[in-house]
């Protein structure tokens, strides 16, 4: 179903579009370094926050790729556009809701959160939380768009799309904090405007007759409770299995908020370095959904698990040889942070263990559970990540940090710890062939 060729126009354009999103989050961490560390430690303690948020949308997006990838594979292009016109009902609503509860609740939250932190470190969380909390719907809408787009094997629509906004967000960041003197402020209001861009765009496209499958207005006015259950009945676990995830790292950045201002700042530059490491896996997720989903839908599981295993060959490439590059490029990004010595030693320590786990461990934990939910195995995907990343990852990084003095660096083990032990698990179930028995449409 997928020639060589038809796979290097899925994956690659999926690296270069998360190489571009990743730099958001560098490009503000990087810029608002220069407004202190308090500033600097503010929008790393928040994005843990808003990632929880941003992954509910994520995971919403993610159960409507595998149904609309099924309709697909089925060759019913109507009922996959009717399916990612509920996708953009739900994501729209939902995240509007979110929206409004995080302006509402959010001072309380951040400080029953990260309470412990000094003064001028909650004062740029709030600045940088208010802020955020107006792009959530503007995520939310353009994951919807970019997963329609991905599910008909589009992936250059969706990079170039992330290009543009991305250019928009560095050049207002340099504006915001160089020009108007803005601090976190000057990081946020230009993440928000290009967070915007992206969604109109990829919302506008939908509309257009690009693809066979695409948005329909009545079908998006139109509550259809048959294909709203398939969506969710993906997306729910999913969005419980990231919500618990990103919760446990929120507890993991509360956690680091105990070591100090230094600490903190080091563990939101590492966690950007992170991010910019974790990009083949997180590329690679989305074509595990399109090409399994497609096949799934299509009846055909001896061709699912052909690209299973072909698809994993190319995840454990990708990521060993991109891990590598970026320890390798670790010191030199360094160079960008104003940050003190001790700071910047620390973060490479914590770039080195994260990245060992993260080529070897991560494309089975990652990309191969993706394929699994888009088999529509997604209740045992979504109670052994549950299960790891409360009685590990947590439990773990608890321990190393608090009782075995490890700070930070603890949280990184115990990172690695939950990675390998999902990953072993998940390619066990793939071997079992139990994902063989699901049906999602």
């Amino acid at each position: 179903m997928f020639t060589d060729r038809d796979l290097k126009q899925l994956v690659i354009p999926l690296l270069l579009e998360q190489l571009l999103l990743m730099t958001v989050g560098i490009a503000d961490t990087v810029v608002v370094s220069y407004a202190g560390e308090a500033a600097v430690s503010g929008v790393s303690l928040v994005n843990s926050f808003n990632t929880v948020l941003i992954y509910l949308f994520t995971a919403l997006a993610s159960g409507g790729a595998v149904v609309i990838s099924q309709y697909i594979g089925r060759k019913s292009t109507d009922k996959a556009g009717e399916a990612s016109s509920q996708l953009l009902l739900i994501s729209a609503v939902s995240s509007v809701v979110l929206s409004v509860l995080t302006l509402l609740f959010g001072r309380p939250l951040l400080t029953l959160l990260f309470g412990n932190v000094e003064r001028p470190v909650m004062d740029a969380c709030v600045t940088y939380l208010r802020i955020s909390a107006y792009s959530y719907p503007a995520v939310a809408v353009y994951d919807a768009g970019a997963a329609l787009y991905r599910s008909v094997g589009k992936t250059s629509t969706p990079m170039k799309i992330s290009a543009a906004a991305n250019g928009i967000n560095i050049v207002g960041n340099v504006i915001g904090v160089f020009v108007f003197h803005a601090g976190v402020a000057g990081v946020a209001y230009p993440s928000l405007i290009s967070r915007a861009f992206a969604a109109a765009v990829i919302t506008k496209y939908c509309f257009s007759d690009r693809t066979a499958v695409r948005y329909r207005l009545k079908w998006v006015l139109r509550w259809n409770a048959d294909l709203m259950k398939r969506v969710l009945g993906i997306a729910v676990p999913n969005g419980v299995e990231n919500g618990v995830h990103q919760l446990v790292k929120v507890a993991l950045s509360s956690l680091a908020a105990l070591f100090g201002t230094y600490q903190i700042a080091a563990n939101g530059v590492a966690q950007s370095i992170w991010s910019l490491a974790s990009i083949a896996g997180l590329a690679m997720g989305p074509a595990f959904t399109t090409v399994i989903g497609q096949c799934m839908g299509s009846g055909d599981t001896d061709s699912a698990d052909f690209y299973f295993k072909k698809l994993m060959k190319i995840t454990l490439v990708l990521s060993g040889m991109w891990n590598g590059l970026i320890f390798a490029l670790t010191p030199l990004l360094m160079c960008f942070y104003a940050i003190s010595p001790e700071t910047k030693h620390l973060v490479i320590w914590m770039v080195l263990v994260n990245n060992l786990f993260n080529s070897i461990s991560y494309p089975f934990a990652g990309p191969l559970g993706n394929g699994l939910r888009a088999a529509g195995d997604v209740r045992y995907t979504m109670i052994v990540s549950i299960v790891l990343t409360v009685a590990v990852r947590l439990l773990v990084s608890t321990v190393l940090s608090l009782y075995l003095n490890m700070g930070v660096m603890g949280i990184a083990w115990g990172m690695g710890v939950d990675l390998t032990i999902r990953g072993v698990l998940f390619h066990c179930r793939y071997r079992s062939r139990k994902w063989t028995s699901f049906q999602v449409i």
